[in-house]
C-alpha cells in the first residue's frame, strides 16, 4: 500500500469539508438561452453528480449538484433559428455593427461576470474534481484572454485602415464574419477552452450556438444572465442535452458555417459528416494528442523528471497538452525511473480543495476501470509497474502509475490515456524515435530534454514536420495565449491563439478600385457612411 494514498484513501464526511468549500445544489441548472430569453426545462434532466465522494451513515455517496436540460430537436432548431435570424445572412444588426460596438458588448459581458469568479470556481471544482486553485486560475486566465482579444482586435482594425496598392489597383482589406457558429468545448477546461472559441467568434460578428460539455455543464450556468444583459437576442444561444439529440439536427440543416469543437476526432468526424455541404463549413478543432517527451543521455535528470511529472500529471493528466509518453535513453533509463518514482511519492493525492493537491477524483464514469485495463494489458505484455502503489484505486481516485518498458503491442502505446498513467519506453538511437513519430496518429507537440545542441538540432529538424510545437527542457503546454496552438494529423485543425482565433473565426474581404473606380472609392471614405470602407 502506498502511504500517500493510504493517508487520503477515505473520502471526508460532510462536516469535515471546510465551510468555504461546501456547496448547495444548483437550482438554475435546467435553464437555457434562446433568442435572448432564459428558458427553463421542466422535464427530467440529466443528473449531475460530483466525482468527490462524501462519507455518510449509509456509506460513501457522490453529491448531487443539480441537473442540466435534456433538450431535443425542437429546442435545438429553435436555437438555430434564433442564431440565423440574428445573423440575417450577414445583414443582421450584430454582423453589421462596427468593431468598436461589438467590443463594447464583450466588455459589458466581462464586467457582468467578473464578480462570479468564486461561484464558477467552486462549482467547477465539485463538477470535475479540478483543484480549486486551478479553477481560480482558469477563470482569471479567461478574463485575461478576453482582454487580450479586445486589444489584438483593436490593433488588427487599426492596421486594416490602411489602403493597399497593387499595380493599378487600390484596396482596403478587413476581416468579416463568416456566419453561424456551433461552439462545443471540453470538460477539462469548460470555461477557458470554450471561451477561447466563443469570444473570438462573437467579437468578429458571428452568431453562436453553444453546447456546454457533459461534465462541467453547471459551472457556466451563472453566466447565462450576463449573456442576456450583454448581447442582442439571438447572438448567443446556449442549449444542452444529449449530443446526438440536439447537435445532429442542427448539423443536418447545413446552416452551420463554423464548427468550433474540442474533443475526440471520432466525434469531430461524425459532426462534419452530418453537414450536407461541409465544404462550406470551416472547422476549428482541438482533438486528441499523445505528446511525447524525449530524454537524452546528457539531460538534467532531476529537471527532466520534474517537468515530465508536471506535464503528465497536472489535473490528473486530463489535458490534451499533457505529456503522454516518455522516451528515455537506455543508458539512463534506470536512474531516470528511480528519480521519477521518488518525485511521484512526494505528490499530494486527495480532495480538490486541499493545498497543492495534484491527484484528485476523476469525473468520467468508468475511467478508473479503463485505466486499470490499460495497466493490466501492459503488465501482461511485458511491462512492469515502476512506482510503489501505482494504479491503486479508491473510488474514482487513481494513484499515478509508471509503466516500463512499453512497446507497440500494448494499448497504452497507441491510445491517449487522458489520466494519471505514464508509459515509458527506452531508445538507443534516433532512428527508433523517427519511426515512432512517423507511425503515430497524433502530432500536437513534444518535449526534448538534453544539454546538447547537437541532440536538440537533430531531433528538432525532424519534429518540426511531425508536431506543431517543440518544448526545450520543459513540459508540453498551451500558453502563453499569444503563441499559436494547433496540431497535425489527428490532433487539430485550425489554429488558436489570441491573434489566430480572430482570424479563424473571420474571413478577409476587400473593396477594390482601379482607375475608373478610384474617385468613388475615396468619396465613399470621405462620406463616412460606410463601416467597412473607412479610415
Amino acid at each position: 500500500m502506498n502511504n500517500l494514498l493510504a493517508e487520503k484513501e477515505h473520502f471526508p464526511a460532510l462536516d469535515k469539508i471546510p465551510l468555504e468549500f461546501r456547496i448547495e445544489k444548483c437550482e438554475q441548472g435546467l435553464n437555457y438561452l434562446i433568442n435572448g430569453e432564459v428558458l427553463s426545462y421542466y422535464g427530467k434532466g440529466f443528473e449531475v453528480r460530483s466525482p468527490v465522494y462524501v462519507k455518510k451513515e449509509a456509506g460513501l455517496e457522490t453529491m448531487e449538484l443539480g441537473e442540466y436540460p435534456a433538450l431535443g430537436k425542437k429546442e435545438a432548431l429553435q436555437a438555430l433559428d434564433a442564431a440565423e435570424k440574428a445573423y440575417g445572412c450577414g445583414l443582421g444588426k450584430w454582423p453589421r455593427m462596427s468593431v468598436d460596438e461589438r467590443i463594447e458588448h464583450v466588455e459589458e459581458f466581462m464586467w457582468r461576470i467578473r464578480p462570479m469568479e468564486k461561484t464558477f470556481s467552486l462549482m467547477e471544482m465539485w463538477e470535475i474534481g479540478k483543484a480549486y486553485k486551478s479553477c481560480l486560475d482558469e477563470f482569471q486566465r479567461t478574463m485575461q484572454y478576453m482582454e487580450d482579444t479586445i486589444s489584438s482586435l483593436k490593433s488588427m482594425e487599426n492596421e486594416s485602415d490602411s489602403i493597399i496598392r497593387a499595380d493599378n489597383f487600390i484596396a482596403q482589406i478587413r476581416r468579416c464574419p463568416i456566419g453561424i457558429t456551433l461552439c462545443m468545448g471540453p470538460f477539462n477546461y469548460p470555461l477557458n477552452e470554450t471561451f477561447a472559441m466563443l469570444i473570438p467568434a462573437l467579437i468578429m460578428g458571428n452568431t453562436v450556438i453553444m453546447k456546454p460539455p457533459k461534465y462541467g455543464a453547471l459551472c457556466t450556468v451563472p453566466f447565462i444572465d450576463a449573456f442576456v444583459g450583454s448581447f442582442p437576442p439571438g447572438v448567443i444561444n446556449i442549449i444542452n442535452g444529449d449530443g446526438a439529440e440536439i447537435i445532429g439536427p442542427i448539423m443536418e440543416t447545413g446552416i452551420i458555417s463554423i464548427l468550433g469543437f474540442i474533443g475526440s476526432s471520432r466525434v469531430a468526424n461524425l459532426l462534419a459528416q452530418q453537414h450536407p455541404c461541409n465544404n462550406r463549413m470551416r472547422t476549428i478543432l482541438g482533438l486528441e494528442a499523445k505528446n511525447p517527451a524525449f530524454v537524452f543521455a546528457d539531460a538534467d535528470i532531476e529537471l527532466a523528471a520534474s517537468e515530465c511529472i508536471n506535464g503528465a500529471l497536472e489535473f490528473n493528466g486530463q489535458r490534451c497538452t499533457s505529456i503522454k509518453h516518455i522516451w528515455v535513453h537506455k543508458s539512463i533509463a534506470d536512474e531516470f525511473l528511480e528519480v521519477l518514482s521518488r518525485k511521484i511519492e512526494q505528490l499530494s493525492c486527495g480532495m480538490p480543495w486541499e493545498d497543492d493537491v495534484m491527484i484528485t477524483p476523476l469525473p468520467e464514469e468508468g475511467k478508473t476501470e479503463w485505466l486499470g485495463e490499460l495497466v493490466e494489458d501492459a503488465l501482461n505484455k511485458g511491462a512492469s509497474m515502476v512506482n510503489a502503489g501505482g494504479g491503486r484505486t479508491y473510488g474514482n481516485l487513481f494513484y499515478p502509475a509508471v509503466l516500463y518498458p512499453v512497446n507497440r503491442d500494448m494499448k497504452i502505446y497507441q491510445v491517449e490515456q487522458f489520466g494519471p498513467l505514464i508509459p515509458v519506453s527506452s531508445f538507443s538511437g534516433l532512428d527508433e524515435l523517427f519511426d515512432y513519430l512517423i507511425e503515430t496518429d497524433y502530432g500536437q507537440q513534444a518535449s526534448i530534454f538534453s544539454s546538447s545542441p547537437e541532440n536538440a538540432a537533430s531531433l528538432i529538424d525532424v519534429l518540426i514536420n511531425q508536431v506543431s510545437r517543440i518544448n526545450l527542457n520543459a513540459q508540453c503546454r498551451r500558453g502563453p495565449d499569444e503563441l499559436p496552438f494547433t496540431g497535425r494529423k489527428d490532433s487539430a485543425e485550425g489554429t488558436l491563439s489570441v491573434y489566430d482565433a480572430l482570424r479563424s473565426f473571420s474571413i478577409r474581404s476587400l473593396a477594390v478600385a482601379n482607375e475608373q473606380g478610384r474617385e468613388l472609392f475615396f468619396r465613399t471614405i470621405e462620406s463616412g457612411r460606410s463601416k467597412f470602407l473607412k479610415i
